[in-house]
């Protein structure tokens, strides 16, 4: 009996690992990858930086508030009109992603496109660092991702040494892309590993920008030796945007917007600039002030636009936007599900750098034709643009109107004084960025001073002093449990042992 027990035993085992094998084929869906490779680690990691943190239109309304573009209607003010947050710190979730993008070359070992995939992780580290220094100062960027090295609490390196390694992480990056393979996974360029080599030395070109105040002589001297290396971003073809789609996962975070559009309005800052160029982005960008058309304007008459000053107060700014006092940002942007994509870094911003350069005398070259070739390649941006036919007031962007753009103010100041062909470039650049709910134009008002962004105590929302702006974010609240001595140390040394957000990093002292 014992026997025939242990036989009954083995075939019952048999029988359940065969139903189990069976059971596993069946459940096993076709669709769905079963193996993690390189490419589907990469795709997740750049949906997850580079999408709006939280796509719908309020938020993404609230984005443009910070760096002066647009004017919150609204009578309860919003913070982030008045130099306030809802939330004033920075954060180090995007260095999560450093273990993820370990695993993506590591899983690339051995393949022809695995220097392209060593590529990103270096660029993506760099772009992780470069935006939290800018956020915060002092950070944690060569322990940064090492945990499983048994580096729970990284220590801060000083701004001066995180610029350092950003820089050259950014430069290993461009020669991994120059040695690698087109790729896969990639949402943004497509795999093509040359685009990301020219975007990788145009990174390090704005780096060295961003710390002009403390740029050294062998730095300067770096920035002439990439533009004369001559493998940056040569046209339109070159941008670093993130593409929306019909897709409801992956539309423009404005569309269907309309209750907020009404609220939002465009700020005077750029308006005036706008109208100063006779330039028509300002009617791609804005509608005309309701008042203004009643009076007899026309919709294509540049003084039917009247920006709203960032600086009044919201009970004042609700009332005159009920009298159609303002314009409101355009219908074009609520309107097409895909919409405008986010532009990242542009072509037209490294001419502006580029320019910037020249006229500082770190590198040899002709600051008028960068200025230019700038101007045009934004606005052949627009003019192609396939929302273009629509939302435009009958003022559409056209190729004559292009190559006659540079009359008047918009003429390069050449005989001018240096200030004033800097704060044409700077003006530009500013123009960039409306509406992509970035931080960089307030950067770099923080950077050159210009343009000048309104500041009223009356109405401004500083916690700490409501005569100055803020130049940076407090460190998040968890490093105060989970990294305390590091996160103590790096604010007594930069701050005095003050966590506030007027205080002064390295890059702008």
């Amino acid at each position: 009996m014992k026997k025939l027990h242990y036989i009954f035993l083995a075939i019952f085992t048999l029988t359940i690992a065969s139903s189990c094998s069976k059971f596993e084929e069946l459940n096993t869906n076709p669709d769905v990858p079963t193996t993690v490779t390189p490419a589907l680690l990469l795709t997740q990691i750049q949906k997850d930086s580079y999408r709006f943190w939280n796509p719908n239109p309020t938020d993404w309304g609230t984005a443009q508030l910070w760096s002066k573009h647009c004017v919150l209607f609204d009578p309860n003010p919003n913070p982030y009109q008045y130099y306030s947050s809802f939330w004033p710190f920075g954060g180090f979730g995007s260095f999560q992603r450093l273990t993820s993008l370990k695993r993506m070359v590591e899983f690339a070992k051995g393949s022809p496109d695995e220097p392209s995939y060593k590529g990103m992780e270096l660029f993506m580290k760099a772009s992780y660092g470069f935006a939290m220094t800018m956020d915060m100062g002092d950070i944690p960027y060569t322990e940064a991702g090492k945990a499983e090295d048994g580096i729970f609490q990284p220590k801060y390196d000083k701004q001066a040494d995180v610029f350092v390694s950003i820089l050259k992480d950014f430069q290993a990056a461009e020669a991994l892309f120059a040695e690698g393979k087109n790729f896969t996974g990639d949402i943004m360029y497509g795999g093509n590993a040359a685009k990301w080599r020219k975007l990788s030395n145009a990174m390090q070109l704005k780096v060295l920008q961003t710390i002009s105040k403390k740029i050294t002589a062998e730095q300067k001297a770096r920035f002439a030796a990439i533009v004369n290396a001559g493998n940056l971003m040569t046209d339109n073809s070159d941008i670093f945007q993130l593409v929306y789609s019909d897709n409801p996962n992956a539309t423009h975070p404005f569309w269907n917007g309309e209750n907020r559009r009404i609220l939002l309005g465009v700020s005077n800052i750029v308006v005036d600039a706008l109208k100063n160029y006779n330039d028509r982005r300002l009617f791609y960008f804005a509608e005309p002030a309701n008042s203004l058309i009643a009076s007899g304007k026309l919709a294509t008459d540049f003084d039917a636009y009247e920006g709203a000053p960032t600086e009044l107060s919201s009970d004042k700014l609700a009332a005159n936007n009920a009298a159609g006092r303002y314009s409101q940002v355009s219908k074009r942007y609520v309107t097409p599900r895909a919409g405008d994509p986010m532009l990242l870094f542009t072509y037209s911003e490294q001419c502006f750098i580029i320019a910037e350069a020249i006229e500082e005398g770190w590198v040899t070259g002709n600051a008028k034709d960068y200025y230019e070739n700038g101007v045009k390649a934004i606005l052949n941006y627009y003019r192609t643009l396939p929302s273009a036919g629509t939302g435009t007031q009958g003022m559409a962007i056209t190729q004559a109107y292009i190559d006659g753009y540079f009359t008047g103010e918009a003429a390069y100041k050449t005989a001018g004084t240096k200030t004033a062909r800097l704060q044409q470039i700077w003006m530009q650049r500013y123009l960039l960025d409306f509406f992509q709910g970035k931080g960089d134009a307030y950067r770099n008002f923080l950077r050159t001073g210009y343009p000048n962004f309104p500041l009223d105590p009356a109405t401004s929302m500083n916690p700490d002093d409501k005569n100055i702006y803020p130049k940076r974010w407090k460190y998040p609240t968890s490093e105060l449990t989970t990294n305390p001595i590091n996160y103590q140390k790096a604010v007594d040394e930069q701050y005095n042992g003050f966590d506030g957000i007027n205080q002064t990093p390295w890059w702008l002292k």
